[in-house]
């Protein structure tokens, strides 16, 4: 009984004076700041594509914040090129690049550069039996008859004039085949007809980030397993990167979030991320000589209970690249920022909008504070004019 009243108040105690306040033992409280309007939830499903599902929703704010209408852009349309891309890369490359779901946001951007783009109803890419995105049997069919193009060519023999008609013959049979033209709203359009017709335009989003293994203010090729296109993000100071985040959201415009939800302050169940740390200023010399004698594990618990707000890490520049460089942050996730809130004791938080259906508690949108973004981003994309101008002009744009 000792040692669980022990736990119990390390449990009350480890994150931080702030959590004595009556109101902060009652589970996260959120009052919502500036929300932008975005389009409805969606579901990625059984499917690697959150790339594609985020930086859609983004770009469907985007139409909005435009003036135009509200419409669901086809994931599966982009989802789809990328494969073919990806594969004709893959081969050319003797299979020395990263064949798989995963992506980034400007494969988004480029492809519909380089494909058009349509809306769901014209192509849910949904042509296998099931409702919903599953790539279980996609992803290993497709990659398996690649690595056989490339093995049967491996005496030097000449790749067959067949491949890529054979590859696309597949893809056409999972997604379905790609229309060239269709009839949206009584108007009649090409891919690249419609794509032309949004308010919006590609070349005015970019891709930032914050790693100190390369100069600041200058664009370079960030070096994670997805980004299969060799793609660059320009390069900020952590504060800065910050800065833009919150620039954008004040002015109205959303942001593609890259990220790693592996972190331990990750919760599913309850639907935020946090970097939380025990805070020995607020404890009496008793409590801290208790906390003091929790073993690594018992502290760890009651670190990550998640079950009341408290005090977080501050994060700096080399905590978030010492992350990087250690595997310790990877590519795995991608969401949509949206707003901003606050918990009831006044730790600042962000928005998300995700991709994994609507779920509670939040109906499919989740809580990260300031220290998790600031300490897991991969990278952001954003319209350019989102972007401070002294920044801006930092940049050189």
């Amino acid at each position: 009984m000792k040692n669980l009243l022990t736990t119990a108040l390390a449990l009350c105690l480890a994150l931080g004076a702030a959590a004595q306040t009556p109101d902060s033992t009652q589970g996260y409280r959120f009052t919502e700041g500036k929300i932008l309007r975005t389009t409805p939830v969606k579901d990625q499903s059984r499917s690697g594509t959150c790339w594609c599902y985020s930086t859609m929703t983004m770009l469907e704010s985007e139409i909005l914040r435009a003036g135009g209408p509200e419409m669901h852009l086809s994931e599966m349309w982009i989802v789809r090129h990328s494969f073919m891309d990806k594969g004709e890369k893959y081969v050319r490359l003797h299979g020395k690049l990263n064949f798989a779901e995963g992506g980034a946001s400007h494969d988004v951007t480029e492809g519909i550069k380089r494909h058009g783009i349509v809306p769901f109803e014209v192509y849910p890419g949904l042509n296998y039996g099931t409702e919903k995105p599953d790539f279980h049997e996609i992803s290993a069919v497709l990659k398996a008859y690649l690595d056989a193009v490339i093995e049967a060519s491996g005496e030097k023999k000449p790749l067959s004039t067949a491949w890529k008609r054979g590859f696309n013959a597949i893809l056409d049979e999972y997604f379905g085949p790609l229309p060239e033209r269709f009839t949206y709203q009584g108007k009649e359009y090409t891919p690249q007809t419609f794509a032309e017709s949004l308010p919006i335009r590609m070349d005015d989003y970019v891709d930032l980030s914050s790693f100190t293994h390369h100069p600041f203010y200058e664009p370079f090729m960030i070096e994670v397993p997805d980004n299969w296109m060799w793609a660059s993000v320009w390069n900020l100071p952590l504060d800065e990167m910050m800065q833009t985040i919150d620039h954008a959201l004040e002015n109205g415009y959303t942001v593609a979030w890259g990220t790693d939800v592996s972190e331990k302050g990750f919760s599913r169940t309850k639907g935020i991320g946090i970097i939380p740390e025990a805070s020995l200023e607020g404890m009496s010399g008793t409590e801290a000589e208790k906390w003091g004698k929790l073993t690594d594990r018992e502290k760890e618990a009651a670190l990550y209970s998640l079950d009341k707000p408290g005090k977080e890490r501050t994060i700096d520049q080399q905590m978030r690249q010492e992350a990087f460089d250690n595997y310790e942050t990877t590519d795995d996730h991608g969401m949509v920022i949206v707003g901003t809130a606050t918990d009831q004791i006044g730790n600042r938080y962000y928005k998300v909008q995700n991709s994994w259906n609507v779920v509670p508690p939040y109906d499919g949108f989740w809580y990260f504070s300031r220290p998790f973004v600031a300490y897991k981003t991969t990278s952001i994309m954003v319209n350019r004019n989102a972007v401070p101008k002294e920044i801006r002009k930092k940049l050189g744009w």
